[in-house]
């Protein structure tokens, strides 16, 4: 894709060694399912500083205590998750509580239950809802927010995805875990959550297909998903893990960014 002439001048700066890249923040996002496929996606808000008016999935950065020990945890184990994700124990911990943390904020989706055999069936109401406001503005902490509601995190609802990380040459930039998930029975999503202006339900085909403006994982993200015909498809998918950052290049006096 090429890029816009503010961006370009950066890129040019950043091969040059006149720019130096900043730090890529560890975060999660989760693809949210259902029968269809259907998957859910926010509009974040034009004021955002990072992927303005842009059709994401839920998700955002690792906090510091996403990695805290005390979090109930049922299923896959971080040593497990870190050698899917090629992270160490902690960060994989922080990874995973960041993706369900952040997908009940975003969505008010909850992949936990009060045992590892069983999932919230609803988490509609005001006490909920006060819950996710103090996560969201971190006078919550997730292990706490899962402690006092009795509340295991079922690990085993998330599906390693896949790993980007956002071109060196972006002023903001993360490395985020993918992750899918089905919406759980008797769920529901919100209609917005805080950083967003819009949500829908698509078809991964109809989302590619509409006036979307979609980032370059989540394009790819859906080409994947838009291949499978149904949930089960998808959740069998054997998935390698390999880590995928974008660059930019210069072509025919054109800078673009590819990702081969």
């Amino acid at each position: 894709m090429p890029l816009p002439a503010e961006l370009a001048d950066r890129a040019r700066d950043v091969l040059a060694g006149r720019v130096q890249p900043v730090p890529a923040r560890d975060a999660a996002t989760v693809v949210l399912l259902r029968p269809g496929p259907e998957v859910y996606l926010l509009r974040r808000k034009a004021t955002m500083a990072f992927a303005a008016g842009a059709y994401v999935f839920p998700g955002g950065s690792v906090d510091a205590r996403d990695t805290d020990q005390a979090v109930a945890w049922a299923g896959p184990s971080p040593a497990a998750w870190g050698k899917i994700f090629k992270a160490d124990e902690r960060l994989a911990r922080g990874l995973v509580c960041a993706a369900v943390r952040e997908t009940f904020e975003e969505s008010g989706v909850l992949l936990a239950g009060h045992g590892p055999d069983s999932v919230v069936a609803d988490t509609t109401g005001d006490d909920w809802e006060a819950d996710r406001l103090a996560l969201i503005d971190r006078s919550l902490g997730f292990a706490d927010f899962l402690a006092r509601r009795g509340l295991v995190l079922r690990t085993d609802l998330l599906k390693a995805w896949a790993h980007w990380i956002t071109p060196e040459i972006e002023h903001k930039r993360f490395d985020t875990r993918f992750f899918v998930a089905v919406l759980p029975e008797g769920q529901r999503t919100r209609d917005v959550g805080g950083e967003a202006d819009r949500v829908v339900w698509q078809r991964p085909a109809d989302a590619l297909a509409g006036d979307f403006f979609l980032m370059p994982p989540t394009r790819a993200t859906l080409a994947e998903l838009a291949a499978y015909d149904d949930l089960d498809g998808v959740l069998a998918a054997r998935r390698e893990i390999v880590t995928i950052m974008p660059r930019a290049v210069e072509i025919e006096g054109e800078m673009r960014l590819v990702t081969s």
